[in-house]
């Protein structure tokens, strides 16, 4: 029973994070399902990457309290993936995005890792990912 009330306080502190967000003074944008965006910078190159297309990102991953879970910044180098392999936060935020933008993403739970978690992320988390598209293939 402990373990439903700690996850259920620690929901209700994401949600709440996200609705002061939406609240806030911030420049913020909702693009679909709840995720927000800030834009850091503006790139001019390519748009939309497709559900297969590969994508080379540069991205620093947190929580709302902070820690960060993974970050390309810190191993020196960017990482690409399949866009359809990807949370479907991302797949949001990245199918909106031109080659060279810099964004701050606010990934739901449920657009994101949902109530299980992964890894050393908790279930119900809010995602935090600064975010810099650098190629399209």
């Amino acid at each position: 029973m402990a373990k439903k009330v700690k996850n259920n306080e620690y929901r209700a502190r994401n949600e709440e994070f996200l609705k002061a967000l939406r609240e806030g003074k911030e420049e913020l944008y909702e693009i679909s399902q709840g995720v927000l965006c800030k834009i850091v910078k503006s790139g001019t190159g390519d748009r939309c990457p497709r559900a297969n297309s590969v994508v080379t990102v540069h991205y620093k991953g947190s929580l709302i309290n902070g820690k960060v879970f993974d970050s390309s910044y810190d191993r020196g180098y960017p990482e690409a993936f399949r866009l359809n392999e990807l949370i479907t936060g991302w797949q949001i935020a990245l199918t909106q995005m031109h080659v060279g933008d810099h964004w701050i993403v606010y990934i739901p739970q449920e657009v994101g890792y949902g109530k299980q978690g992964n890894g050393s992320i908790p279930g119900y988390s809010t995602l935090i990912f600064e975010m810099e598209l650098v190629a399209i293939m």
